[in-house]
């Protein structure tokens, strides 16, 4: 079993909950980055993982925060986030899942890990544009394919195509290089995000308009198949957190319609947003229907 957490040994580390996810996970990462272990007595891996995880919240004193969830004992709050596999552990800041990993990583792994998310110095943070000027989606499209023709064994690197392809507008190809990620990499967070995104936009194909949808709801509030379209449509448009409202009110009214497509649609839809407090607001109210 893994040892049970204690206050007295560091502050940082703390169980979660569906009593307290919202408070000391959501809004707590709005000022302090939360690491959520999600584990289970029965696990193997748990046991040398959770270890190191405490010795490093210990060792980053304050820099993050540790949550332990006990998925047996969570089943609800593990489901939401679709765990499938522990250990597995997500990084939650600013109110949204910014990274994450399943299986035991060994210690210097997780130490890289960590230092990819910390914050820089303020100082380094705004120097950096000065001193790298941004590539447009159509240059990273180039360079990175002049890199994987040179290095063919860099899967990492077809991944980052196949992003500069979906920023490019090149949906279908960016697909096909994701498609081809090998297995390790197509859980990859990244590509995790991107595929979110392409579902998204593959949704609406052969779906009536947008003037459409608002006809049907006008007719029928309850149509909920309208509701759903048309969050996608203003997701994907100029009106996200109009989007995001539809899906509440399916929550809210029929939260088993169509398999739970709402709470789908939301988890799929906080992946594809860069809004912070946008995805943190409304994580917090889904977190609020739910448990």
């Amino acid at each position: 079993m893994e040892p049970t957490v204690n206050a007295a040994v560091s502050p940082h580390i703390f169980e979660v909950d569906q009593s307290n996810f919202e408070t000391e996970v959501l809004e707590a990462s709005l000022t302090t980055p939360v690491l959520v272990d999600f584990w289970a007595t029965w696990c193997g891996p748990c046991k040398s993982l959770g270890p190191l995880l405490e010795k490093l919240a210990v060792e980053y004193n304050g820099a993050f925060r540790l949550g332990k969830v006990d998925v047996d004992q969570n089943q609800e709050l593990a489901g939401v986030f679709g765990i499938r596999s522990i250990p597995t552990v997500i990084l939650v800041k600013d109110g949204q899942i910014l990274d994450g990993f399943a299986g035991a990583l060994p210690e210097g792994q997780l130490r890289q890990f960590l230092t990819r998310h910390l914050e820089p110095l303020a100082d380094e943070f705004e120097q950096e544009p000065e001193e790298i000027a941004p590539e447009s989606p159509e240059q990273a499209i180039n360079r990175l394919q002049q890199e994987i023709a040179a290095d063919p064994n860099r899967p990492e690197l077809k991944l980052d195509l196949a992003i500069a392809l979906a920023h490019a507008g090149q949906a279908a190809a960016a697909e096909t290089e994701l498609d081809a990620l090998p297995a390790n990499l197509a859980t990859d967070a990244r590509a995790v995000r991107l595929r979110s995104q392409l579902n998204l936009a593959r949704s609406l194909e052969g779906t009536p308009p947008m003037e459409v949808l608002q006809q049907r709801l006008h007719a029928n509030p309850q149509d909920w198949e309208a509701h759903d379209l048309l969050g996608v449509r203003l997701l994907l448009g100029n009106d996200p957190a109009a989007g995001l409202e539809h899906w509440l009110l399916v929550l809210e009214k029929a939260r088993d319609w169509n398999d739970g497509q709402a709470k789908k649609r939301l988890l799929a839809a906080f992946n594809t947003l860069d809004d912070a407090e946008l995805v943190g607001r409304y994580r917090r109210r889904m977190a609020s229907l739910l448990f």
